[in-house]
């Protein structure tokens, strides 16, 4: 994965970790256009990178995310679009009257990445240092793991702009978090949340001391630990987690565990785990 971004960083770790920070912070990580492009890039390349196991997703800076970019979006409101800007965003290219089908156009593309942060097969461990705000929040609650630092807060600030509150599937995430009169309460007032209320209310695993290292180490020794397991087991856990949000029954779901087991038990992971168990060491699983 060679890829060159100018708005993000990847790194992949030979342990099969990867990392993945958003880097605007002289904009405090607003998602801009380019940032969204390189996101669904990237995202894209991970649906099919079996060697990246684990997605730690950090942001560099004072900021996790403060949304999106403003400034940049109100370009979505005006009936000239920068040529320049024409000829690298598609959904910027189209006739001046047709305004909102621009607006349709960006918002579908930024709502695409929660959707694919869920059906990428790798967990995903969101560190969250200073604000997440609006979209900022949305792409944490779309992780699979979060972790906080000290000075960590969280806002839905579409609300407080003029927007609706549910927007880039917090409606979705937020309820089944927290419960739906703390999501109702948090989406309706636009308040912002603290690290401590968020751990209190389950929207974060743990809160970390130490600034941005120990807050990498934390989610690195996390992953470790999951590293551990065998990949398709992992890979079937997260799909469960995912399909069990919206199944209609424990039925349904214990035929998918019922699939999920045969599968891993088909697999040569299955003999090196318990060969490892029984051994007394920790199982060598191949990246893929």
């Amino acid at each position: 994965m060679k890829t060159e971004f100018k708005t993000i960083t990847f790194e992949l770790k030979s342990n099969g970790i990867g990392i993945l920070c958003l880097n605007r912070p002289e904009k405090l990580n607003a998602m801009s256009f380019q940032m969204i492009k390189e996101l669904h890039q990237i995202l894209d390349e991970l649906m099919v990178n079996l060697n990246c196991r684990i997605l730690i997703l950090k942001a560099k800076g004072t900021a996790f995310c403060a949304g999106l970019d403003l400034k940049e979006s109100m370009i979505l409101q005006s009936k000239k679009k920068p040529p320049e800007l024409k000829d690298i965003f598609y959904f910027l290219d189209v006739p001046e009257k047709d305004i909102i089908k621009a607006k349709m156009y960006a918002q579908w593309r930024t709502s695409q990445i929660i959707v694919k942060m869920r059906k990428i097969s790798q967990p995903i461990i969101a560190i969250i240092q200073g604000a997440a705000t609006g979209a900022g929040f949305a792409f944490a609650l779309a992780a699979d793991i979060r972790i906080a630092g000290e000075n960590a807060k969280f806002n839905n600030a579409f609300i407080n702009v003029g927007f609706s509150g549910a927007d880039l599937g917090s409606s979705y995430h937020l309820p089944r978090l927290i419960g739906m009169s703390r999501a109702a309460e948090i989406l309706y007032t636009g308040r912002f949340i603290d690290a401590n209320e968020a751990d209190k209310i389950g929207l974060i695993s743990k809160i970390v001391k130490g600034g941005e290292e120990a807050l990498l180490d934390s989610a690195k020794d996390l992953a470790k630990t999951m590293l551990a397991k065998s990949p398709l087991g992992l890979r079937m856990t997260k799909e469960a987690i995912n399909l069990s949000m919206d199944s209609p029954s424990l039925e349904t779901l214990i035929q998918l565990e019922n699939r999920s087991q045969m599968l891993c038990s088909s697999s040569e992971d299955i003999m090196e785990g318990v060969q490892a168990f029984f051994e007394k060491r920790t199982p060598q699983y191949p990246l893929k």
